[in-house]
């Protein structure tokens, strides 16, 4: 059977604080690693009330050194934002921590508005420098050169894996001409899926990274005890979703019995087709769902979320989707 990860947004709720976030992203992630998951993911978003992970190299630190197995990471850094300097040393620093554990998965959008983007950048580029920031970022983690006046310290001859994310063709384009592990982001963005992964697998170039096309592909996976029960966590997830496109970004909302009146008829054909690749309902349900989609796009591994309101609700998600995923295994 394919490995199973975790991308955790640290969802901030009504009522709650980034603190009580971070307290829940330990949890889980220690659950999570009891329960055979291979990795667990946090995203760089900025200016988002709802989203802790901010600093994102931090709070994967404090997983790291809260679990002991598990794989921690980056899913992912926004590279445009920071200097690919700064994000060796960085995650050089967490390798030199935690040794063996440490993912670094780059995108290449800022992750946050256009004023937020200024804010963090102090100017944008004049073209996409995407490409050669992640040249540069592989780099600064081989081995010394002589002569070479720059380099990560810590980094510099750190194994730290690199992945591509993306949700066009771009990056995936570029993971396949660099030899990189790709992680496509269908879990808000599925309309160039396929395309993408075929693309990925049919230029992919062998690396000293990889020699095998490597892609995840990221999924919404709301499980509960009746399909019922999910539909019902779900609407937390949709709440946020819709709020987020009409430029209201906010807490996580907990989640409602009907969503009659939320959205208009164009809002809610929207949330439909941004989240298709949500896998919603009973064990039963989403055991089906996700063999479908694991038979659909080939994947080598699947990377779930669930932006669930009640943490406990959370954590019973993802307990059933591991039986689900260990009883495809046994079949």
């Amino acid at each position: 059977m394919i490995p199973f990860s975790v991308l955790d947004l640290a969802p901030i709720v009504a009522g709650g604080s980034a603190a009580d976030a971070f307290r829940n992203t330990l949890d889980l992630a220690r659950h999570v690693e009891q329960w055979g998951f291979h990795r667990y993911w946090l995203a760089e978003h900025h200016n988002m009330p709802g989203v802790a992970s901010a600093a994102t190299s931090v709070v994967i630190g404090f997983v790291a050194g809260g679990t002991s197995t598990i794989r921690v990471g980056a899913g992912g850094v926004m590279l445009p934002n920071h200097a690919p300097l700064v994000i060796a040393e960085q995650f050089g620093t967490l390798e030199s921590l935690y040794p063996g554990r440490i993912d670094l998965g780059l995108g290449r959008a800022p992750g946050t508005d256009p004023n937020t983007m200024r804010a963090l950048r102090r100017g944008a580029p004049d073209a996409d420098t995407f490409p050669d920031d992640v040249m540069e970022l592989q780099a600064y983690f081989r081995e010394v050169q002589a002569g070479q006046a720059i380099r990560a310290v810590p980094g510099a001859g750190l194994k730290v894996p690199i992945w591509l994310l993306g949700s066009s063709l771009f990056s995936a384009q570029l993971a396949a001409a660099l030899g990189l592990p790709f992680a496509f982001a269908s879990h808000f963005a599925p309309d160039h899926l396929m395309s993408a992964l075929q693309l990925y697998r049919n230029q992919f170039r062998p690396s000293a990274a990889l020699a095998r096309p490597y892609a995840m592909v990221g999924l919404s996976v709301i499980a509960a005890e009746s399909d019922h029960d999910a539909r019902r966590l779900f609407t937390s997830l949709q709440q946020q979703f819709v709020n987020l496109r009409r430029g209201r970004p906010g807490p996580l909302h907990p989640p409602l019995d009907s969503t009659e009146g939320l959205w208009t008829p164009a809002e809610k054909a929207g949330l439909d087709h941004a989240l298709a690749y949500a896998v919603v309902g009973s064990p039963g349900t989403v055991r089906q769902g996700l063999k479908a989609i694991i038979d659909r796009t080939g994947a080598d591994e699947l990377i779930l979320t669930a932006q669930i309101f009640d943490h406990a609700a959370r954590l019973h998600s993802f307990e059933l989707a591991a039986r689900a995923r260990d009883q495809l295994a046994a079949a």
